[in-house]
């Protein structure tokens, strides 16, 4: 075992010494040392409950032959976080997430690693750790939360709270109403309730492998959710004493390329992109954006969710047959799209899952010979605007807004945006630009979620485009392009804009363009000068240097 590096011959008898302080005894120094990494922290409502999920683990580790040794990450919530500066820490918290449990678990040579993540930015950070360290390891999420519902019973979610800013402002809704919401949509623990960042995430480990079926969808206040962690609790014991599979060998370009083809057909948060390229690049993987666009013409998009359709959310794909059903719907509309015959921690391959799982309820997971749409939920754009690509939810984005075109209506950052959007200057036919706010420029790549709630709040979602070098939450809808590559801040051409440019926008054509001439962007280059913003934080001045863009995965450069 691994371990034998810290508990084995006579030269760790202080290693002993110390491990028994722990708690441990001499039979305890020929079991597996299994780390139970575990993100329970106060102020992210998908984690407040994950202390009693570590209590659950480290029990049934015992149980079943193993030694578990808790440790935690932090954790930023992205909705409290969000429309201030606070925003510009979620993303570099995902480095700093995978750098501490790679240093946890290579200082301490743990034999396996089971992980407890639920949000979204700790979900990445600990699979992209996890590939690193290149143990068996498994995967078990917090949950979903329940969504809320009005006196009218009327579906709510987190994105209902933030559109409601903008219909407040219009005086659309009362202040009683305002209230409601504000007490309403978030009602339970977990992870929020619609196919956003968290969940998204959580159910791409299914494709991936590296989770339990269901893991995406029972709900964080269901009892089988304990269950499931008892499961998991007891295949990580299982794994580490058959020496495996480990990460790298679960985690291979056929299942990077599951976890997209999933990603498709639930219409997944643009974050996905991100962070999916950012766990290929720690395995190895060279995955180009291109092939995103390729899955999307072979995979239909099967389940229309929160945000994209407000009266669905992840309680009722559970109930409709879950994550294993979509595949199963993907498998029958294209036998040769998936890779089925991959190894998942169940000990079951990922073909033995898909195939005996079945759609519950059509009405919310679509058959495959009647999709939502016949392509993918999301779309790379490229064009002279994007050379690197940009990102959009094509699945959330109205039939009238897939083709668009319109003047352009910038602003250098996203906190500017949101008031004078709120402020009535945005108007409808123009594309809102908001740039500096990549990974380098933000710096942290912030999510738009304000300005983009705000657009839709105030009834501009069908008449108004939004370009940015920053990113989306999951929740956001409509025609909302981000992680435009290059970003500003290293010179991409959505920095060379100008109010009025005429920006074209065709999703189905897969371009994002301006209306200017080559000649004309490389005369403004010459001219061009860096927007670079002040900062006080060092750790974030460190990641400023170091980061890359979008396109790379915004993994930082080694």
């Amino acid at each position: 075992m691994r371990s034998d590096m810290i508990k084995k011959g006579f030269e760790r008898t202080p290693h002993r010494s110390l491990l028994k302080a722990c708690g441990l005894t001499d039979a305890d120094m020929d079991k597996p040392f299994i780390g139970v990494c575990n993100s329970y922290i106060d102020i992210i409502p998908g984690h407040v409950h994950l202390q009693e999920f570590g209590r659950i683990v480290k029990e049934e580790i015992r149980k079943a032959g193993g030694v578990p040794f808790e440790f935690n990450t932090i954790g930023v919530d992205d909705g409290i976080v969000m429309g201030h500066e606070g925003m510009r820490y979620s993303l570099p918290s995902r480095e700093i997430i995978a750098d501490s449990l790679e240093t946890v678990v290579r200082a301490h040579h743990f034999d396996a690693l089971i992980c407890i993540p639920n949000c979204d930015k700790i979900v990445p950070g600990m699979l992209m750790g996890a590939v690193r360290c290149d143990l068996p390891t498994v995967f078990v999420s917090g949950g979903p939360m329940e969504a809320g519902k009005l006196s009218d019973g009327t579906s709510i979610d987190l994105v209902t709270a933030f559109e409601a800013v903008g219909q407040y402002k219009l005086g659309k809704i009362t202040d009683i109403r305002l209230k409601e919401i504000e007490d309403k949509a978030c009602p339970t623990c977990g992870s929020c309730s619609g196919m956003f960042t968290a969940n998204s995430m959580n159910c791409l480990m299914e494709a991936l492998g590296v989770a339990l079926s269901e893991n995406g969808t029972i709900l964080a206040t269901s009892p089988r959710r304990r269950d499931l962690v008892r499961h998991a609790a007891q295949r990580i014991v299982a794994l580490a004493l058959a020496g495996g599979p480990t990460m790298k060998q679960m985690v291979d370009f056929d299942a990077i390329d599951n976890a997209f083809i999933l990603d498709m057909a639930m219409g997944g948060s643009t974050n996905t992109v991100l962070h999916t390229l950012a766990i290929a690049r720690e395995a190895g993987i060279e995955y180009p954006l291109e092939r995103l666009n390729e899955l999307s013409q072979q995979v239909a998009y099967l389940a229309k969710i929160s945000p994209a359709l407000s009266t669905v959310h992840i309680e009722d794909v559970g109930r409709a047959g879950g994550i294993a059903a979509i595949m199963h719907e993907v498998h029958k509309r294209n036998p040769n799209v998936m890779h089925l015959d991959k190894p998942t921690v169940s000990g079951e391959t990922l073909r033995e899952i898909v195939e005996k799982a079945e759609v519950k309820d059509d009405t919310i997971i679509r058959r495959a010979d009647n999709p939502v749409s016949a392509t993918g939920g999301l779309r790379v754009l490229f064009g002279n605007l994007a050379p690197e690509g940009s990102i959009i939810k094509a699945g959330a984005v109205a039939a009238s807004m897939r083709k668009f075109s319109g003047p352009a209506r910038i602003y250098d950052s996203m906190e500017s945006a949101s008031e004078r959007i709120l402020a009535g200057e945005v108007q409808a036919g123009e594309v809102v630009v908001i740039r500096y706010e990549g990974p380098k420029g933000g710096p942290g790549m912030p999510e738009q979620l304000a300005p983009t709630a705000n657009i839709m709040g105030m009834g501009l979602g069908e008449s108004v485009a939004l370009i940015t070098d920053g990113r989306f939450s999951g929740a956001t809808r409509g025609a909302c392009i981000g992680h435009v590559s290059p970003e500003a801040a290293e010179g991409g051409p959505i920095g060379l804009l100008r109010d009025g440019d005429i920006i074209e926008i065709d999703i189905d054509a897969g371009t994002l363009n301006v209306k200017l001439s080559d000649a004309e962007l490389a005369t403004r280059r010459e001219s061009w000068q860096p927007l670079e913003k002040p900062l006080s934080s060092p750790w974030l001045r460190r990641y400023r240097k170091l980061v890359t863009n979008a396109s790379k995965g915004a993994v930082l450069e080694s």
